[in-house]
């Protein structure tokens, strides 16, 4: 029994990647989510409109930031829609109307708070589009991203590991076809099968939820084949990092715990830190949050949300890129030592 456990611990000290997760990995979440972990909002993007936007303005309590760069002529209601803030106040009407984003669960929570000490006489208050600041409503949009992102990186990250382990990976190499093309036919199947998994659990959640579908159902399926892209072309580019199936659950999971929590999906991006929210900034499901939650909540359009789709683009390049130039450089030694063999 000795013997045994010293020999695990020899493998363990080879095992870099293991011992990394064991050690700086609990240490690494616990500064991360520590900081993250925030539900509060201290800061609300706030407009004021109208042609009593001065004097309002100046009544509001410091929580609501109000954006300078936005003309009073801007239809209050159309800024939240689009989500360039998440309070519009439309000083036309007396007293000012104060529009609230219900879709942005936490801030509409903060700002609700913050205008009960605003004067009684100041403001009417109407939330839009989540009127009941329901959580589920908020949640259900986020929760299909979530799932496809579990989906589509542990279970691709496992396809080209199990080429390997197999020793099909050498057929590959000899065969009359390019990296890319080897790893479009390792996606397409899983992209299929993973779009019918998108299409349940929208149904699944719009009815079980009554979650409101509001937007275009076109937009939204764009948007989650982007993003489909986006997640299974990270699995292969796992696999491709990976010598074995455990290797390639660890690092998927290593991929998925920081999405959960550093997206906006639980903790709102907006609370966090300056130096924990950028990383929220560079993570796929982060964009597709804001897609889902503006298409199917705010019936937002693609105008709104094209930055939000050109990022999913270029990360579904890049990490497409990277599979491939990281394939092709295992194929290369296989190619060799198949034609060494003959």
């Amino acid at each position: 029994m000795k013997a045994m456990i010293l020999k695990e611990f020899r493998e363990l000290r080879r095992d870099k990647r293991t011992m990394a997760m064991l050690i700086a990995l609990p240490i690494l979440l616990l500064v991360i989510f520590g900081y993250a972990a925030n539900f509060t909002v201290d800061e609300i993007p706030t407009a004021v409109v109208g042609d009593n936007a001065e004097q309002v303005e100046g009544q509001l309590p410091d929580l609501f930031a109000v954006e300078d760069d936005i003309s009073s002529d801007e239809d209050a209601q159309d800024l939240l829609r689009d989500n360039v803030v998440d309070v519009a106040v439309d000083t036309s009407t007396q007293p000012a109307t104060v529009y609230i984003d219900g879709s942005s669960l936490f801030a509409a929570q903060s700002a609700q708070a913050g205008l009960a000490q605003a004067p009684d006489d100041l403001v009417d208050v109407e939330v839009l589009y989540n009127p009941d600041l329901t959580t589920a409503w908020v949640m259900v949009p986020a929760l299909i991203g979530l799932i496809l992102t579990f989906i589509g990186t542990i279970i691709t990250s496992i396809g080209l590991v199990k080429e390997r382990q197999n020793g099909t990976i050498e057929q590959l190499a000899v065969m009359p076809l390019k990296a890319s093309e080897v790893i479009m036919g390792k996606i397409v199947p899983y992209f299929i099968l993973a779009c019918f998994d998108m299409i349940i659990v929208t149904v699944l959640g719009v009815w079980l939820f009554d979650v409101p579908f509001v937007g275009s159902v076109w937009l939204l399926a764009l948007g989650g084949a982007i993003f489909l892209f986006v997640v299974l072309g990270l699995g292969v580019l796992i696999s491709t990092a990976s010598q074995t199936q455990a290797q390639a659950i660890q690092m998927a999971m290593m991929m998925l715990l920081p999405q959960i929590l550093l997206s906006g999906f639980i903790f709102p991006l907006e609370a966090m830190p300056a130096g924990i929210s950028w990383i929220g900034y560079i993570l796929p499901l982060t964009y597709w949050v804001e897609i889902s939650q503006g298409i199917m909540l705010r019936g937002a359009g693609f105008d709104s949300l094209s930055w939000a789709f050109g990022v999913l683009v270029l990360m579904a390049v890049v990490i497409f890129t990277a599979a491939v130039v990281r394939f092709r450089r295992d194929l290369a030694p296989s190619a060799h030592g198949k034609k060494a063999s003959k």
